[in-house]
């Protein structure tokens, strides 16, 4: 299904750098907060809920990607996925260096039982490690070398946005608005993804 023109090399020069532009944003948003005391009476949770909200919100749009290429019929928006992630996968660092360093303070014998007993950390650990490997292995190098292990390793990126959603509605008991919206949009991506699967079946 095609529903839009093709995209020539101009435009997607364009689009590309209004992506990036999408991308920094949240980036250059925090910094001027923290610069003129925007965070609010809490930093701490402000980041941290900052951060990981567009954690999630980047991991969507990886995934919406290629949906978006089918229904477009755009095949150069696959060269934009990457940068994405990779977007994702910075964001999801301020957020855990965000808890490591500033809300724990180096504290590992506390941190190390926050995993093994909170389920929300838990959870969200679990999201950030599964990233990581996602994201050192996002190179051409790296695909070339894995060759067919390579996509089987990034079927991660599935299970992530699920993780960190469950992350996300952990913490609404403890005061952090709801996720819904963003629950929503995993649900329609990872929707999307399952119907043209089994379309190939």
């Amino acid at each position: 299904m095609v529903l839009a023109a093709p995209l020539g090399p101009a435009r997607f020069a364009a689009l590309r750098g209004v992506v990036w532009a999408l991308c920094l944003f949240p980036l250059a948003r925090l910094v001027w907060l923290a610069a003129f005391g925007g965070l609010g009476a809490n930093p701490i949770e402000f980041v941290s809920r900052y951060t990981g909200t567009w954690t999630l919100v980047a991991l969507v749009l990886t995934l919406s990607i290629t949906p978006l290429r089918q229904l477009t019929g755009w095949v150069e928006l696959i060269r934009l996925r990457r940068l994405v992630g990779l977007f994702a996968f910075f964001y999801a660092s301020l957020h855990f260096l965000n808890w490591i360093a500033v809300d724990q303070f180096f504290d590992w014998p506390a941190m190390l039982k926050d995993i093994a007993k909170r389920p929300f950390i838990t959870v969200g650990f679990a999201a950030f490690v599964l990233l990581i490997p996602l994201a050192m292995t996002s190179t051409d190098a790296a695909r070339r070398r894995l060759k067919r292990n390579w996509s089987r390793l990034h079927t991660l990126v599935y299970a992530v946005p699920v993780l960190g959603v469950l992350h996300y509605w952990w913490l609404v008991k403890q005061g952090v608005q709801t996720p819904l919206p963003l629950t929503v949009a995993v649900a329609l991506v990872l929707g999307w993804r399952l119907l043209m699967w089994t379309r190939t079946r």
